[in-house]
This record gives C-alpha cells, structure tokens and sequence, in this order.
C-alpha cells in the first residue's frame, strides 16, 4: 500500500459502496463538525483573488507568521514537489521512514538521495550545503522529536532544511516555525488538511523567510475560493482546535486500549500523533480480516525500514472504535 484513503480501490474489490468503508488508513481528525459555509453565487462565478489575503491574513494570525511568509499550494504534496524542485541543492538526504512523496518529488527533480535511518542513526552526519527533509511528528510511527540539537549542527553546515509539521498540531508539540525569519534556509510545510479534517480539499502551504517565498514559482489561482472559504471558517472557528485536542486525546487512549486489549500485536508504538503502529506475526491475516469487515488499516510495506508486518491504525471516533473491537475479536 503506497499511502492510505484508498477507500474505493478496496470498495471495487468488496463490491461495495466507497462509504461502507470505515478508513482506519486515512489519519484525519476524528472531529469533524458541520460544515456553516455559506457559498453565494459570486465565489462560484467570480475569480478569487490570485493572492488569497483573507487566507494568508488568517493562517498568518492562527500560526503566528506573517503573511509575507506564506505560500499557497493545492495540497501539501504539491508544495512538497514545487519545494524540491525550486531548491538549487542536489544532495537531498531523507530522515526515514517518511512520507514516500519525498523520495518520488526529489527523484523528479534529478536530486541524488541519502536515507539516514532516524530511528537506528539519528545523529548520522550530513554534507555541508545539502538538502534535510525531517517529518516531526513523524509517520508511519508518530515520534515527536526535540529537534534543536540537530537544527544547530544543519545551521552550521549551512544546510537547507525543510521541516514537516503536518500533524504538529494534535498534541500541540512546539514548532520551528519562529525561525523562518531567522534562519533563511528553512521551510515549514505544512497540510491542513489532516487537522482540518479536508482532503476531500486540497490546501497546503510553505512558510519560509518571505525572499524564499518570492522565490518560488506558485500558479496563479493555486487553490479553490471553495478551498478558501472552508479553510478561513474552520480558522475562525474558536472552538475547533480545543474541541479537536479534547476528542483526540481521550479516542487515541481508546484505540491503543483496544489494540492492547486484543492481544494480536507483538509490538505498540507510543504515539504523538493521531495514528497508531503496530506490529504482528499475523499482520497479512489481519488486514484481509479486517478487510472482509470494511474496515481498511494502513499496511506499512512502503515505508524504508519496515515491512508487510507492519499495521497502522488511524484514531477514529467511538462507533468506528467498537466495529474494529468486534471485528478483532473476531479474529482466529
């Protein structure tokens, strides 16, 4: 399985509709209130201002940036391969495992690649000039990493660093977004669209010192006023991120019980995110079992330095908790 959410694969194969699928492999936030945007016929007739300023204007107040610093991006896998292909650097080492985009987004832009296992040889050197890319919290596991020490040694060899906090905001982790401006060779990426609860939108960004991002080349129109508008409400809306921290905390400590409690793992990673690794000598059983009950789970064969024995399971909400209990319990 190269990424989660593909929910319609499998449902072609169960014979089934897309939503009788509980996606355990797509790691969104589990608290998704209603939806209030209120769409006029002009966002839909009229073109969007090509600079979104009441976007930028409420990123920028939310991660405390300015707008100056902000580039726009059709999901944060497009900003990931316009990021790598902008960078003039050609050595690019990958701290792994890590979302796969990377590695195909760096071999798209004629780089020369260098794996360090994060894990294993965290501290492994790097060239001076290069290129680091570090996934903090980190997936497929959920680490969080006190990066400071290794952000010193990347400064002092004048690398260009690029940082991804897509999932730093469900346990409120501190983020190295307060040095864009003091260190003019690192780049934040960051989805909102885990956080935010919105792939089925695509919006991205780049934070950078703001001549990084005059630098890179962003289409006009890069993302819906649709994308737009939903972004700034859920933005606005105050409530959302104390709400999201509340549910997530106490549904994670319900799907790692659930998992202890079923016995069939060798191995449970402690996570800081919303997602969940597991290891079993069953794996390959379990996700066909599971799969025979609509539930789809991440297989992890495609992340560097793990294998088809590797499961992960996304924190979802009390009702798609008590299908997979019942459906790991049923299990021989």
């Amino acid at each position: 399985m190269q990424h989660g959410g593909n929910i319609y694969k499998y449902a072609k194969e169960l014979d089934c509709l897309a939503d009788e699928i509980i996606d355990f492999s797509s790691n969104i936030n589990c608290y998704q209130p209603d939806i209030s945007c209120n769409i006029s016929q002009n966002i839909i007739t009229k073109y969007a201002n090509s600079d979104y300023p009441d976007l930028k204007e409420s990123i920028a107040q939310n991660y405390k940036i300015q707008t100056q610093n902000i580039a726009l991006y059709n999901g944060a896998t497009a900003a990931i391969y316009e990021l790598m292909n902008a960078l003039k650097g050609k050595k690019v080492y990958l701290y792994a495992p890590l979302y796969g985009e990377y590695e195909k987004a760096a071999l798209a832009s004629k780089k020369n690649i260098y794996k360090i296992n994060r894990i294993e040889s965290i501290d492994a050197e790097v060239e001076k000039k290069s290129i680091v890319v570090f996934v903090n919290p980190s997936t497929p596991e959920g680490s969080f990493y006190d990066l400071e020490e290794l952000f010193l040694e990347w400064k002092a060899k004048k690398c260009t660093i690029i940082i991804d906090e897509s999932f730093i905001e469900f346990e409120k982790h501190k983020s190295l977004r307060n040095q864009i401006n003091d260190y003019k060779k690192l780049y934040i990426i960051q989805s909102f669209t885990k956080f935010y609860a919105c792939p089925g939108l695509r919006i991205g960004a780049v934070f950078a010192h703001k001549k990084n991002i005059k630098a890179l080349n962003t289409p006009l129109w890069n993302i819906s006023s649709l994308d737009a508008l939903f972004l700034e409400e859920r933005l606005h809306d105050t409530s959302f991120k104390e709400a999201s921290y509340l549910m997530h905390q106490e549904q994670k400590e319900q799907l790692q019980s659930i998992l202890k409690a079923s016995k069939l793992f060798d191995i449970i990673v402690e996570s800081e995110a919303n997602f969940i690794l597991t290891q079993s000598s069953h794996a390959k059983e379990l996700f066909e079992h599971l799969l025979a009950h609509k539930i789809l789970v991440r297989s992890c064969e495609s992340f560097d330095y793990l294998n088809d024995s590797w499961l992960r399971f996304a924190v979802k909400d009390k009702e798609a908790h008590a299908k997979l209990q019942e459906a790991l319990g049923a299990f021989a």
